[in-house]
């Protein structure tokens, strides 16, 4: 037995020592080296995991801060023509369901933003943006024709009021965090999209009619960075509530300046409204289904 156990440590004594085992039959020397390349591994790795954890994190915040301005600059958009509906007196022929649907949208995601951790960023500027719908909503109301303004009326009751309520009450008293996160995250997530029928409707009439004359490149450029900036956001927090539409809406921003690029023309054609941005704001939120006038704006969300 102890001649068989002589013989077989010099042959097998590198592979037991690398693997801790028989350490007494291993060379002190060689077991010292090891322990110590181990250690320097080690030491590595707890050095560099920090490194690379705070990496990730900076990246995060730097794309949800640009996320929040270009989202902001869009929920900006339409102030300027809501300034001149003020100065009129009127919003003529107007559609509200695209600014109720809106802030419907924005109480989403800053529900979501809320219940699911590290999402504050979400939160903060849907917060900002749904104030802004109110205040659109609230001119539609107290502007609008007595039809129009009946019709917002009810809209706002049962969409932004009575909706939302029973969604963060029941999801609170009758679900789990987790729960809540899917809940808040796939309704932010189809009020997103559901949002994408004015650029649709807006590319369409841009191939129809050969002119970007009602899609003004700025607010293609910023639609296209916006949803360019929440799904890098997305992918570096593995967060697809967020990917699923701002990547659509990246896409769709993508064709639009494909489309402004093939359609641009020097000559600006002759206009008798006093200002483009109002044919914006006339299109419903469901391609084909208002007016013939064409409205480019939409929620890229976050």
């Amino acid at each position: 037995m102890s001649s068989s156990l002589t013989s077989l440590v010099p042959s097998d004594v590198k592979t037991l020592s690398e693997f801790g085992n028989f350490r007494e039959h291993s060379n002190p020397n060689i077991a010292v080296d090891l322990q110590s390349k181990n250690l320097h591994t080690s030491s590595e790795f707890f050095f560099l995991q920090p490194v690379y954890s705070l990496s990730m994190v900076t990246l995060v915040t730097i794309f949800g801060l640009l996320g929040n301005i270009t989202t902001g600059l869009v929920y900006l958009s339409p102030a300027k023509t809501f300034w001149h509906i003020v100065q009129r007196g009127s919003t003529e022929e107007f559609d509200s369901l695209p600014y109720v649907v809106k802030l419907l949208n924005g109480y989403m995601w800053v529900y979501y933003g809320l219940v699911k951790p590290n999402s504050i960023l979400v939160a903060t500027i849907n917060g900002f943006g749904a104030v802004l719908e109110l205040i659109y909503v609230i001119i539609f109301l107290i502007l609008a024709p007595p039809r129009m303004r009946v019709i917002t009326a009810i809209l706002f009751g049962i969409l932004d009021v009575v909706f939302p309520v029973a969604v963060v009450l029941i999801s609170q008293l009758s679900f789990n965090r987790e729960m809540q996160i899917n809940i808040s995250g796939f309704l932010s997530l189809l009020f997103s999209v559901a949002t994408y029928g004015s650029p649709l409707s807006i590319m369409k009439t841009v191939v129809t009619t050969k002119s970007v004359e009602y899609m003004p490149f700025l607010l293609s450029f910023i639609l296209f960075i916006n949803g360019l900036t929440w799904t890098v956001y997305a992918v570096l927090t593995r967060d697809w509530f967020i990917g699923i539409p701002n990547g659509s809406g990246f896409v769709l921003g993508t064709a639009q300046l494909v489309l402004y690029a093939m359609y641009w023309k020097p000559k600006q054609p002759k206009r008798t409204s006093d200002n483009v941005e109002d044919d914006w704001q006339h299109e419903h939120l469901i391609a084909d289904s208002g007016p013939s006038l064409k409205n480019n704006e939409s929620r890229a969300d976050a």
